[in-house]
């Protein structure tokens, strides 16, 4: 590959250095800001010798070049624009400048949970084995120790994520709000205190303490926050707002003591009076909604959650997700939302082989399988933006193989332990119905490669 030429084709079609903001790349993707996308002869990015796809993705147009090029063509890229290096900070703040408030609040969603995603899927992944083994154990198919030391520990690290969920999130959150992490830490804390009902007891031994608040305007049931999501990142929002503010008006002086303070004790008596009770309501409320949808006669409801599921990939709002997926094993102990979002990734792979093995373009064949078989690992993007969605049909046909997946999925009562894996190793978080899981693989990559097999694919596609 000549990185030069490529560099300097990419920047002719993109519009010149007026209209480029800033460049950043990652392990595959060159990633530009551009002022204005229409600008942007995208089809014509897309021929360059060496670039294997492009899609606008996050307020970024994105140049899929591979591992190890792209390091070279970003390099001739910056001595060609003129540009200097950008950092993913940077980038990430530029794009969020341009966007629409409801997009950064979901990428605000964003923020909080990848950070925290590596320690969830560790706690879901060792609590699928120690059920997977808890049940072979109970029909006697192995025979192991369960009161030695290592089964024990296992058993008690499996679930310690979820339980202090709440401080994992506002630590995070706080972060993300521009606050002070360790204070949002310190409200996740309160939501979980000992002397607070623990809210998993709730259903069988109902509320056992009211307390006035608001002198005695109401009464509110003293029960942590075990397991929730929403009201604990409002909670540490308003923190974040109040503390700010105190840093604005508490002379230097007092600042170290009284803005931690005020910060802690406002947002605390509020969180406990207004902001919990509200916005659990609320976040029990979409769970609801969302359980109910998926619990339609015959999977319909998971069809269509599974059929939209890519569209939200493109739309960049799926970070949202992960709210369902953690408030799910907060009230059901498994999350079903998971199972159709892997169905709908595995879909996309499917799609996206079916265009690798029928394709005789060398080029389209080189993106096509690696992005197949990244999408079965659970990253989607490059299948979606690089194959399917350039040729349309295969995304549809993706859509529906997740949306048929996804439809098996519920009609089985598919749930996983965890979240934030999907794809092949997603079934180590359903080892408890591990057949159910690959059947529904197989339904999902099976029905979109024989749909973009049939009807979805052909060389003579523009």
């Amino acid at each position: 590959m000549d990185y030069r030429k490529v560099a300097e084709e990419v920047f002719e079609k993109v519009g010149g250095k007026e209209n480029l903001i800033s460049a950043a790349h990652c392990a595959t993707r060159l990633r530009l800001v551009i002022a204005d996308n229409d600008k942007c002869d995208k089809e014509a990015v897309e021929n360059i010798d060496g670039v294997k796809g492009v899609f606008f993705a996050s307020g970024q147009l994105q140049i899929i070049i591979g591992t190890g090029a792209v390091n070279k063509v970003y390099d001739e890229f910056l001595k060609v624009s003129g540009l200097s290096a950008a950092s993913k900070a940077e980038i990430k703040q530029t794009v969020t400048a341009q966007q629409s408030p409801f997009r950064r609040a979901i990428k605000t969603l964003g923020d909080i949970f990848v950070p925290i995603i590596p320690a969830i899927v560790a706690s879901g992944f060792l609590m699928g084995i120690m059920e997977a083994l808890n049940f072979m154990v109970n029909n006697n198919f192995i025979a192991i120790e369960t009161t030695s030391s290592v089964y024990v520990f296992a058993k008690l690290f499996s679930n310690v994520a979820y339980i202090f969920l709440p401080i994992l999130i506002a630590y995070s959150a706080a972060n993300a709000f521009g606050g002070n992490p360790y204070l949002g830490a310190v409200i996740g804390m309160l939501m979980l205190h000992p002397d607070l009902q623990n809210a998993w007891t709730v259903a069988t031994e109902g509320v056992k303490v009211h307390q006035s608040v608001w002198f005695g305007l109401y009464e509110i049931d003293m029960v942590g926050y075990q397991g929730h999501v929403i009201p604990v990142i409002i909670a540490v929002w308003v923190m974040c707002q109040i503390e700010k503010k105190l840093h604005q008006i508490v002379p230097e002086m007092f600042d170290l003591f009284v803005t931690p303070l005020g910060s802690v004790f406002i947002t605390g008596y509020l969180t406990y009076s207004i902001i919990g009770p509200l916005f659990v309501f609320i976040e029990n409320s979409i769970l609801n909604g969302i359980q109910w949808l998926i619990a339609l006669p015959f999977g319909i409801g998971s069809f269509v959650m599974g059929a939209f599921y890519a569209p939200t990939v493109v739309a960049g709002v799926h970070h949202m997700y992960t709210v369902i997926d953690i408030g799910q094993l907060a009230q059901f102990g498994v999350t079903y939302w998971l199972p159709l979002a892997s169905a709908a990734n595995l879909g996309q792979g499917g799609a996206a082989l079916a265009v690798a093995f029928k394709t005789k373009k060398a080029k389209i064949k080189s993106m096509a399988l690696p992005s197949a078989l990244s999408a079965c690992m659970g990253i989607t993007e490059p299948a979606i933006f690089g194959v399917n969605l350039r040729y349309f049909k295969p995304f549809v046909c993706g859509c529906l193989g997740g949306a048929t997946g996804a439809m098996f999925a519920s009609i089985v009562h598919l749930g996983a332990t965890g979240t934030g894996v999907t794809g092949i190793f997603g079934i180590l978080l359903c080892l408890t119905t591990p057949i159910q899981y690959m059947t529904m693989f197989v339904i999902s990559i099976g029905t979109a490669f024989a749909l973009t097999w049939l009807f979805g694919y052909n060389d003579e596609m523009n």
